[in-house]
């Protein structure tokens, strides 16, 4: 079993010492929905939300959050993080909207946390911008579904 980096021996938490990681490159993808009414996902693609430009707006919320995660997330490690990407994809079959982030950084820690950051925080702007046309949508699925570097190496979800 993988004891948890953030507590120490008496189980308190900390933040994890990473001065003797190696900088490597490190990528995390992460991934959610808003599930909606099919009116509601069509006044997102009318363009017809009050609020404004819905996928837009959302992008430029997780792209921002991302870079704020260490504010939010009590022992994440501030990162100078080199390419954040959220993509706001519009799905009838759900109805709603999927959310992916893609997170690379030069560094000595992941940035899983701020993949998922993005992804929620994205999830969250969509709702609020359409909530007053739906209150009954739901955020789902957010997950990390790929990381890649430092000392674990390689993780995809199934």
């Amino acid at each position: 079993m993988t004891s948890l980096t953030h507590l120490d021996a008496s189980g308190e938490a900390n933040m994890v010492d990473v001065s003797d990681k190696d900088v490597t490159s490190r990528t995390a993808i992460a991934e959610g929905c808003v599930v909606m009414r099919p009116d509601t996902l069509a006044l997102i693609r009318q363009g017809d939300a009050k609020k404004g430009d819905v996928l837009g707006t959302a992008r430029l919320a997780g792209i921002m959050a991302s870079k704020r995660t260490h504010e939010l997330i009590p022992l994440c490690h501030p990162l100078l993080i080199s390419k954040v990407k959220v993509e706001c994809a519009l799905d009838d079959a759900l109805p709603g909207v999927r959310v992916t982030a893609e997170v690379k950084v030069s560094g000595k820690t992941g940035v899983e946390m701020e993949a998922l950051t993005a992804v929620s925080v994205a999830c969250l702007t969509i709702y609020d911008m359409v909530k007053a046309a739906d209150k009954g949508m739901r955020i789902d699925n957010v997950r990390l579904r790929m990381k890649s570097g430092g000392r674990s190496g390689v993780f995809e979800a199934p």
